[in-house]
């Protein structure tokens, strides 16, 4: 048995999924069905689907019908078909989707992100001009060639944005209409012949205003302005005056800018507290007030403040990890967070004495999402900005030992970046050759579960507990370290 569906030019994303209900309560795998879309003819017969919904339940959830109705926009001829198998596994398998390495989801996932781009394009580059109208409402009408059938999902963005007035966008696939609050959509027609309109004018002035000859990247315009839209904006009839004139714009700014500061500058200037920083503190205070105003690198922009190291500045051990998380950047202390407290606990279990705790990074790096800010790890770039005050906290410290949690500490300490769990519990060389105990740090272990986590507590903990026999250790040994490690 063959079902074939045939989807509407319009209302298609309703009619997949009425269609597509109706299959899968009768179970119908995917290779019984063929999909086809307008007036797409097959060259084999096909059966009728059934009049009546079958004996079969099916689910799924508001991520899997959004992605739906954004994928069967998409001009190929694949969409309903690798939909239609989604969701039949989904009936079995409901994690499949959400794998990225999923053949079907990655489909899926670029069918997707080609619709929204056009959706995107749609929204930036309509033009309305207005049209005359007798009624009490102002009326325009736009002209737009999208890549994909995106009209019914990308049209409701105007119906909301100018909800006060009628409006009508016409494309080649179709026609939405916008009249006293209602939002249709129709059989696509011909071209409409839209009047001229006097704010054009206004915009091009504006256009042309905006434009800083002095930022002029051509291959960056045509990627956000691909030149297929060009013939429909009123804008781009001024561009190529704008590109020729651009030079001897530029070197016109150049010479309108001032040579010497302005003398109200320096009054501004006098009135704002400057810190004043040693360029090398020779002390640990001193290096603290210096890195409270650091700007080594762009993570001072975003964070609260520097995090600076605390703890017994003339300790023999010295614990670092990777860099503040949201509790220490607020509190300004290192290792205040559930990480923190549970390094406090394995310390305390290990009955580790005095230490200078710090991070290889002072300040915190995350990303903004809604009211939270979710952790980033820092990158190469800098952790290397940062080493400058790791050296001087190692230079005041001069510790016997220094403990590294993580890979970020590890790479910071040593230079080495090689993946940490053939190094944990190994003694490696500092780059001010000062012994270096690599080891896990408590966040990793937070993320794992069951018996990982408690594997992986135990090693910190055992790491920890050798590292204060180091210190213990009988300091006339020529070599401490490595004999309190059986090295």
């Amino acid at each position: 048995m063959m079902y074939r569906v045939t989807l509407p030019a319009l209302g298609f994303f309703e009619a997949w999924r009425d269609a597509a209900r109706r299959l899968l309560t009768h179970a119908v795998p995917p290779d019984q069905v063929e999909w086809g879309r307008g007036e797409d003819a097959s060259l084999f017969p096909a059966d009728p689907l059934p009049d009546a919904d079958g004996p079969h339940a099916v689910t799924t959830t508001k991520e899997f019908l959004s992605l739906a109705r954004t994928a069967l926009c998409h001009t190929g001829t694949e969409a309903p078909t690798l939909l239609y198998q989604a969701l039949h596994r989904h009936q079995t398998n409901r994690r499949a989707l959400s794998n990225p390495a999923d053949p079907i989801a990655r489909k899926l996932s670029v069918l997707q992100k080609s619709v929204r781009r056009d959706i995107h394009k749609m929204h930036a580059f309509v033009r309305f001009r207005e049209l005359p109208t007798e009624g009490n409402r102002r009326s325009f009408g736009a002209w737009f060639e999208p890549d994909h059938h995106i009209l019914e999902t990308g049209t409701p963005f105007f119906a909301k944005r100018f909800a006060d007035m009628d409006w009508m966008i016409a494309t080649p696939q179709g026609v939405a209409r916008f009249e006293d609050g209602t939002h249709t959509f129709h059989p696509p027609a011909a071209r409409p012949d839209l009047p001229e309109d006097a704010s054009e004018a206004l915009w091009g002035t504006y256009f042309a205003n905006i434009f800083n000859p002095a930022r002029l990247h051509l291959q960056a315009m045509r990627s956000e302005m691909p030149l297929k839209y060009w013939k429909n904006l009123p804008e781009t009839d001024l561009i190529p005056g704008m590109l020729a004139d651009a030079e001897a714009r530029v070197e016109k700014m150049r010479a309108a800018m001032p040579t010497e500061v302005p003398a109200h500058a320096e009054r501004i200037l006098s009135r704002l507290p400057q810190p004043k920083v040693a360029d090398l503190p020779q002390c640990m205070e001193d290096a603290r007030t210096a890195a409270m105003h650091c700007k080594r690198c762009g993570l001072c922009e975003a964070a609260t403040q520097t995090v600076w190291g605390r703890g017994y500045a003339q300790a023999d051990l010295m614990i670092v990890g990777e860099q503040p998380g949201d509790g220490e950047d607020l509190a300004g202390k290192p290792f205040v967070g559930p990480a923190g407290k549970l390094l406090t606990e394995l310390m305390d279990e290990a009955k580790v004495g005095d230490s200078w705790m710090t991070n290889a990074v002072k300040h915190f790096k995350f990303r903004p999402t809604g009211k939270r800010r979710m952790h980033q790890n820092p990158d190469r770039h800098e952790i290397d900005h940062c080493r400058w005050w790791l050296d001087l906290e190692r230079r005041f410290v001069q510790p016997t030992l220094t403990v590294a949690l993580g890979g970020s500490a590890a790479y910071a300490l040593t230079g080495n970046d090689a993946p940490l769990k053939a190094r944990r519990g190994q003694i490696e060389t500092a780059h001010d050759d000062g012994a270096v105990l690599v080891t896990w740090h408590p966040s990793y272990i937070l993320r794992l579960d069951g018996s990982a986590a408690a594997t992986a507590r135990a090693e910190l903990l055992d790491d920890l507990a050798a590292a204060a026999e180091v210190i213990r250790s009988d300091q006339g040994s020529s070599h401490p370290v490595t004999a309190a490690l059986g090295a």
